[in-house]
């Protein structure tokens, strides 16, 4: 039987940096927030319990 393959990402030196700093801190920008809006409203218009 075949195994699972296990995906992983290992970063080290400056990208770990950038990796953790942006993890504290992350940045939203309006685009992604105007993105959000559209999704809900979206959701709530078409999606029925």
């Amino acid at each position: 039987m075949a195994k699972p393959i296990e995906l992983g990402l290992v970063l080290e030196g400056d990208d770990a940096k950038e990796f953790w700093k942006n993890e504290k801190n992350p940045k939203v920008t309006k685009a992604q927030i105007d993105m959000f809006k559209e999704a809900m409203y979206i959701y709530k218009t078409y999606v029925k319990y």
